[in-house]
C-alpha cells in the first residue's frame, strides 16, 4: 500500500514538472483529460448500446454482475473489435436499455473495458468529429470554440480543457476566428465559472480592442467578487488592450494600494509576470517599475523579489538590503529571497552586501545556502553594462533563473504559476496554497519539525522548478515518511 502511494506521488511529481515545462494557455487550468487524450492512451474506443442489465442482488458478499453492451461504432481499434460485437463490463447506471455510451478498453485480445460513459446524440457526433481533427493548431481550436458553454456540459468541459491545454501561440493564431461578441457575453455572465472566464479573457485579449476597456476597468474597480473573478486574466487582458498606459490604474488599485486584498495583489503580479514573459506589448523595464511598489509593502515584498532577479533589476539592490536589515517578526521571511537575489547578482557590490547580511542574520544565509544550494546565477554583464547597473539607471531583461521566495506569500517567478493563482472568495477553487513546510524552515525550524507541522500535505513539486532537484528529492522523502506513518 505504501509502495503504491509512493509511486503515485512520484508520478504526480513528474506530471507537475512536465506541466511546468509546457507553455499552455497562461491563465487556464484543465479540469481533466480530454476525450482525445483518453482515447489516445487506449487500444479500443467504441460507441456501444446497453442491451442487458443483470438483475439486482441484495445478498451481502455477492459479486457485482456486469451489464452487456453491443458495439454500435468503432472509434478506435478497427480489427480488434467490430460493430455488432457484444461484451460485458461493470455498469452502475439506471439500466435503460438502448442508451448509447462511450466505452474504452486496453490489453487486447482479452480487452479490459472501462466504465461506460453515457452519451447524447450530440456527444456521439462530437466524438466522431474530433478524431478527424489535426493534432494541434488554430484549426483544431476553431472546432472546439463551437462547443464552449455547450448545453451538453460534458462537451463544454472537454472543449474548455482543449483550450486550456493549447499553447498560447496557438490561441493567438485563432485571433481572426474568435467570436468576439460571444466571448464578451460570456465574460459579462456572472454565472460563468472563474476558470472558464479566465479563458474568455485571454481570448478577448487576443481578439479584442479598446472598445472593451471601459467594461474591463469597471470589473477591476468593482467590489463584487464575481465581477472580479479571474482577476489575474482580467488585469492581463486589460494591459494587453491598453498597453503601458494601463499600468498606472493597476498600480493604484492593486500594487501601491496597501489596503488591497492579498488575492487581488497576487493576481495583479501574475498579470505582470505574464506580460514580462509572453505578453509582448509592454517594455519589461516598465513592468519592473510597477513591481517596485511591492517593496513598500514589506510583508508582501517576497512576492516580487524573484521577478526582480529574473529580470536582472540590480537597481533594487540597496532597497532590498534595507528590507533585509529592517525585517522583523512580521516579515522576516523576506531575508532568504533577498539572499538569493544577491547570490544571483553578478555585480561585485552584491558579494560585499552578502557578507553584511551574514553578519546580521547568519541563520538566514545558511537556510538560503542549504535549501537552495545551486545559486540561480545570472550571466555576468559586459563591463559597460555593469557600470550602468551600479549607477542604478538601467538593467537588462535577459533570461535568468528565478530566485525562489519562501515566505508565506511565496510564488514562482514564472508565468507558469498564473494557473495556480489562489481563488478569491466566491471562486470555485484554489489551485495552490502556501507551502507551510518551507515557510516553517525559512523561519528557522528544522526540516523534520517543519514537515510535521503539515502531516497531510504533499510537497508542491511544481514550486521546485528552477531550484535544485535535490530539494525535490528531500520533499519526496518527507512525503514517503508521512505515507509510512499513515499506513502504520
Amino acid at each position: 500500500m505504501v509502495r503504491h502511494a509512493l509511486w503515485a506521488s512520484l508520478t504526480i511529481g513528474c506530471v507537475l514538472v512536465l506541466a511546468g515545462i509546457a507553455r499552455s494557455c497562461p491563465f487556464c487550468s484543465a479540469v481533466s483529460q480530454t476525450f482525445s487524450e483518453e482515447m489516445g492512451t487506449m487500444d479500443v474506443a467504441v460507441i456501444a448500446r446497453l442491451v442487458k442489465v443483470p438483475p439486482p442482488s441484495d445478498k451481502p458478499g455477492d459479486e457485482i454482475q456486469k451489464a452487456t453492451f453491443e458495439v454500435a461504432k468503432v472509434l478506435k481499434g478497427d480489427g480488434l473489435v467490430k460493430a455488432g460485437e457484444k461484451f460485458d463490463t461493470l455498469y452502475f447506471g439506471d439500466g435503460t436499455t438502448g442508451k448509447s455510451f462511450l466505452v474504452m478498453g486496453i490489453s487486447p485480445p482479452k480487452i479490459m473495458w472501462s466504465t461506460p460513459l453515457p452519451l447524447t446524440e450530440r456527444g456521439i457526433k462530437y466524438l466522431g468529429e474530433i478524431l478527424a481533427l489535426p493534432k494541434e493548431g488554430p484549426e483544431r481550436l476553431v472546432f472546439f470554440q463551437n462547443y464552449l458553454e455547450d448545453e451538453d456540459e460534458m462537451l463544454a468541459r472537454d472543449a474548455y480543457d482543449e483550450f486550456a491545454r493549447a499553447p498560447y501561440a496557438q490561441l493567438k493564431g485563432l485571433k481572426d476566428q474568435i467570436d468576439l461578441e460571444q466571448v464578451v457575453a460570456w465574460i459579462k455572465n456572472p454565472e460563468i465559472p472563474a476558470s472558464r472566464r479566465r479563458l474568455y479573457l485571454v481570448m478577448l485579449g487576443v481578439a479584442g480592442n479598446e472598445k472593451s476597456l471601459p467594461m474591463l476597468e469597471e470589473f477591476m474597480k468593482s467590489s463584487d467578487r464575481k465581477s472580479k473573478s479571474g482577476l489575474d486574466a482580467l488585469v492581463a487582458c486589460y494591459l494587453t488592450l491598453k498597453g503601458e498606459t494601463g499600468l498606472p490604474l493597476v498600480e493604484e488599485l492593486f500594487l501601491a494600494n496597501k489596503k488591497a486584498d492579498y488575492a487581488d495583489t497576487y493576481a495583479a503580479i501574475m498579470a505582470i509576470r505574464f506580460h514580462g514573459t509572453d505578453g509582448g506589448v509592454i517594455d519589461p523595464k516598465r513592468l519592473v517599475v510597477s513591481l517596485h511598489h511591492m517593496l513598500e509593502r514589506p510583508e508582501l515584498a517576497d512576492l516580487v523579489i524573484p521577478d526582480l532577479a529574473k529580470w536582472e533589476d540590480w537597481a533594487a539592490m540597496d532597497r532590498l538590503v534595507d528590507l533585509y536589515k529592517t525585517a522583523d517578526e512580521k516579515n522576516s521571511w523576506v531575508r532568504v529571497p533577498v539572499i538569493n537575489y544577491l547570490r544571483a547578482c553578478p555585480l561585485p557590490k552584491a558579494k560585499e552586501l552578502l557578507k553584511e547580511c551574514e553578519k546580521i542574520d547568519p541563520a538566514a544565509v545558511k537556510r538560503a545556502n542549504t535549501f537552495f544550494p545551486v545559486s540561480p546565477a545570472a550571466p555576468t554583464p559586459p563591463a559597460d553594462k555593469a557600470t550602468r547597473n551600479e549607477a542604478n539607471d538601467e538593467f537588462s531583461v535577459a533570461a535568468a533563473d528565478p530566485v525562489v521566495s519562501t515566505g508565506p506569500s511565496a510564488t514562482l517567478a514564472s508565468a507558469q504559476a498564473v494557473a495556480a493563482q489562489p481563488a478569491a472568495p466566491g471562486e470555485e477553487a484554489a489551485a495552490t496554497g502556501d507551502d507551510d513546510v518551507v515557510v516553517a524552515v525559512n523561519r528557522g525550524a528544522a526540516p523534520a519539525v517543519a514537515a510535521a507541522t503539515k502531516p497531510q500535505s504533499s510537497p508542491n513539486l511544481a514550486a521546485i522548478l528552477g531550484v535544485s532537484w535535490a530539494i525535490g528529492l528531500v520533499l519526496l522523502a518527507v512525503q514517503w515518511t508521512l505515507l509510512r506513518g499513515t499506513a502504520a
